[in-house]
C-alpha cells in the first residue's frame, strides 16, 4: 500500500514557476515509477511525466517538454515536478501517481496509487 500527498500547488502568471511535492508512505516507495498527470474540469486525465524507480529514466509529454522537470528522492520517498515558464493552458488539477511492474508510465490505466490532487491555476 501506498499513500500519496501532494502539496506545492497555487496560483501564479504566466511565465513564473511552481513546484510540486509528493510525499509517499511506505517502504517500497523505490520500487514503483513515479509520475504526474493533470486533468482539466471536464477534460481526460493526462499524462505529463514519470520518472523510473533509480531516476534514471525520464519521459514528458509533448506539452510541457523543455519547461517541467520530473525528480526524485527515494531517500525522502519524494517526487517533485518543476513547472517553468508555466503557460495558462498549464492550469489544472495535478495528481501524483505510482505504478508497480511497469517500466514506462504514460497511461492512467497502469497507476497502482493516485495522490488527492493539488490545484495549479496560471493567469494571462
Amino acid at each position: 500500500q501506498v499513500h500519496l500527498v501532494e502539496s506545492g500547488g497555487g496560483s501564479v502568471q504566466a511565465g513564473g514557476s511552481l513546484k510540486l511535492s509528493c510525499a509517499a508512505s511506505g517502504r517500497t516507495f523505490s520500487s514503483y515509477v513515479m509520475g504526474w498527470f493533470r486533468q482539466d474540469p471536464g477534460k481526460e486525465r493526462e499524462f505529463v511525466a514519470s520518472i523510473w524507480w533509480d531516476g534514471g529514466n525520464r519521459i514528458y509529454a509533448g506539452s510541457v517538454k523543455g519547461r517541467f522537470t520530473i525528480s526524485r528522492d527515494n531517500a525522502k520517498n519524494t517526487v517533485y515536478l518543476q513547472m517553468d515558464k508555466l503557460k495558462p493552458e498549464d492550469t489544472a488539477v495535478y495528481f501524483c501517481a505510482a505504478a508497480y511492474g511497469t517500466t514506462w508510465l504514460r497511461d492512467q490505466r497502469q497507476v497502482d496509487y493516485w495522490g488527492q490532487g493539488t490545484q495549479v491555476t496560471v493567469s494571462s
